[in-house]
């Protein structure tokens, strides 16, 4: 494939009925707008704003069997639609998904910036090098990098000018931005797409390779891990390339789950196959270590803190386990009685899991040394939305619905 862009740097740097009625125009249109040849336009600058919230800032982490209160918590325009990354907290900066992209202080809850029109229906904040990279909302091919502290556009590229429909960004690190796109055929359906990498450096186009007939561009999840980039396709496939140079290292039918995400831990990517949570070798593909949970159950999605890798299944029961052998540290059935969380997060001595389609779910606080629940924080709607996790410094960051909420811990 060739391997020479035609970028340009500058500098380096589940969804309710009202949400499906309100995004049903905008996602007519993805697959048609992207492949415009619009050049870059002028850079839009944020509107510097104190913004003003719903509570004010506080809140204290509770007592054992207590409910914390928020410390800040503020309206939202998440559409809902977000594959992971809905979430990101990067230097004390708050990041959420939705139009306009919003970004608030960690500590107060004040808004800093705010930019209408800069981002997609569903857009992912995926951060590299502390840059967030975004596909264009003029829906003209551009892959943007934004600057989460001051909202100013920092770099710019593009994959091509008409042969591909709007890319979409998978993945970035300090050295590339990883992105899909349609290719486009004469009647400009996308049978066909490629996986791409940028430089973050000139902007120019390092590799891009072709993607076998039927996969899909859509419901891809993605990490770097050194010189991997590993990804799966609504679990399909499990694939691994090198970041360099695009070839293909490894790849497997792993099959269709409902779980999105996976974990990379020391030279393994951990990653759940229905009722089994399998690790295979980074280097070779080769499966390292299985086990089973209970019958009737499956696997929600891994995460790997501080050394430590916790899941839970469908039975709502949560697990600990070592990510270098797949021994189980403790397999804590107490917690039936509470949704179970998809997401995780670790600060200080408290694990944090984030719960799915549940009204009386929200964000469990875990005892890490035997998964015992300490308190589960809910904001009361009755939205049966997605909750989403980021952490930072001493505070927890949980999103649901149309609220973002910070948490204090410790």
């Amino acid at each position: 494939m060739n391997s020479e862009g035609d970028g340009h740097a500058m500098g380096r740097g589940d969804v309710s009925r009202r949400r499906m009625i309100k995004l049903a125009g905008a996602g007519a249109g993805l697959a048609l707008l992207g492949a415009g040849t619009a050049a870059c336009g002028p850079v839009e600058e944020p509107v510097e704003d104190g913004g003003s919230g719903s509570r004010k800032p506080g809140g204290a982490a509770p007592a054992p069997g207590g409910k914390p209160k928020p410390a800040w918590q503020h309206a939202t325009t998440f559409d809902g639609l977000a594959w992971i990354s809905a979430v990101a907290v990067v230097d004390d900066v708050v990041l959420v998904s939705g139009d306009p992209l919003v970004a608030r202080d960690l500590t107060t809850g004040k808004e800093i910036w705010s930019r209408a029109e800069v981002t997609t229906p569903g857009a992912s904040m995926l951060i590299g090098d502390g840059t967030l990279y975004l596909a264009s909302a003029r829906y003209d091919g551009n892959i943007i990098g934004l600057d989460p502290k001051t909202g100013r556009d920092t770099w710019r590229s593009r994959l091509g000018d008409k042969e591909y429909s709007q890319p979409r960004v998978i993945a970035a690190d300090a050295d590339h931005v990883y992105v899909v796109a349609g290719i486009l055929d004469k009647n400009f359906r996308t049978p066909d797409n490629v996986i791409a990498a940028i430089s973050t450096g000139s902007g120019k186009v390092v590799w891009r390779e072709r993607r076998d007939h039927g996969t899909e561009q859509n419901g891809i999840t993605a990490q770097v891990s050194g010189k991997r980039l590993v990804y799966t396709d609504f679990r399909e496939n499990l694939t691994v390339r090198d970041t360099a140079t695009g070839h293909q290292v490894w790849t497997k039918k792993i099959g269709r789950t409902a779980n999105r995400g996976f974990a990379v831990h020391g030279g393994l990517v951990i990653i759940a196959t229905g009722e089994r949570m399998r690790a295979f070798d980074l280097e070779t593909g080769a499966e390292r270590w299985s086990f089973a949970t209970e019958e009737y159950s499956r696997f929600n999605d891994p995460a790997v803190l501080d050394g430590v890798l916790y899941v839970s299944d469908t039975v709502h029961a949560l697990w600990a386990v070592d990510p270098a052998t797949g021994k189980r540290h403790w397999h804590n059935k107490g917690s039936l009685d509470v949704a179970a969380p998809w997401q995780f997060a670790k600060v200080g001595d408290v694990l944090y899991g984030a719960t799915q389609f549940d009204k009386n779910g929200g964000v469990h606080a875990f005892d890490p040394a035997d998964g015992k629940v300490l308190w589960t924080y809910n904001d009361g709607s009755g939205d049966i939305d997605r909750w989403y996790l980021a952490s930072g410094g001493k505070q927890l960051v949980a999103l649901h619905a149309e609220k973002v909420t910070a948490l204090p811990v410790g």
